[in-house]
């Protein structure tokens, strides 16, 4: 595979080169030539040129990369549908100056995946200017994403994926299939806004407060946790019904979003 310059380990670089699997990929979305493409690290441009074949409205290539993002211009500069930006995709989703439906492709930076889909999740407008996200994570991070409550991967990461995503798991990648090859196998999900949620928070940050103190101890009780959040107000507890003799890991996703909405209502 013949590249402008070595992988960067700082930027989390592994590109995908297996055809059918970017093939496969793809063909997840159902793109039609309606659809606006949000890529996220468009690499080498192996993604975005099966998306081309596609012939959605617009393709927006995020890539951080100076010296990537130069080669991409040079290799679709007879695309006009294509935009490449050079930017962190994190300032990007901040900026949040989007069209409505967008459907985002990211074979994500294994260094801050989750930091890119909690940012994505914990949009102030709701629901969000995406209309699917189909983004590859390393296998564990994924079998995080959708762990059960009582399963030792079960944690931060579903809670919050969960309360305004519907997700499902695809298929899992080899480390065959990248250059450089990583240590760990991939996983592909896709996410659909759940567009009625019945937890509604005012300010999502309350439910990362939640779920990073009461996981603070995954394995003591959450009476400790509980009670320095609510300042040992007994209230909630009774409102809520709450055995405070439980593990993190042992509450239901709902259990976390009513106690985040009962934070917000005493604290904002």
């Amino acid at each position: 595979m013949k590249l402008i310059q070595p992988p960067k380990k700082s930027l989390g670089q592994n590109f995908l080169i297996d055809k059918n699997i970017i093939r496969k990929i793809v063909k997840v979305a159902n793109i039609s030539k309606n659809n606006t493409i949000l890529e996220i690290g468009s690499g080498s441009g192996n993604l975005t040129r099966e998306i081309v074949t596609f012939q959605p409205k617009k393709i927006l290539a995020i890539e951080k990369d100076k010296k990537l993002s130069i080669s991409l211009k040079k290799k679709f500069e007879n695309q006009k549908k294509i935009k490449i930006i050079n930017a962190d995709i994190l300032d990007v989703i901040k900026i949040n100056n989007f069209e409505k439906n967008i459907i985002v492709f990211g074979n994500l930076p294994y260094n801050i995946s989750t930091k890119i889909l909690a940012s994505l999740i914990l949009l102030k407008k709701w629901p969000p200017w995406y209309s699917m996200l189909i983004l590859m994570f390393q296998k564990e991070v994924a079998d995080r994403i959708i762990a059960k409550t009582k399963t030792k991967e079960f944690g931060r990461l579903s809670v919050l994926s969960n309360w305004r995503l519907e997700i499902k798991k695809h298929f899992n990648i080899s480390k065959n299939c990248f250059f450089p090859k990583p240590k760990i196998n991939s996983t592909l999900l896709s996410f659909m806004p759940k567009n009625n949620n019945l937890f509604h928070l005012k300010n999502p940050k309350n439910l990362e407060i939640i779920s990073r103190t009461l996981f603070s101890n995954r394995r003591k009780m959450i009476n400790k946790s509980f009670n320095k959040l609510f300042k040992k107000n007994k209230y909630v507890n009774e409102k809520l019904n709450i055995n405070l003799n439980l593990r993190p890991e042992e509450l239901s996703n709902e259990t976390f979003y009513k106690i985040a909405m009962e934070y917000e209502n005493l604290f904002n």
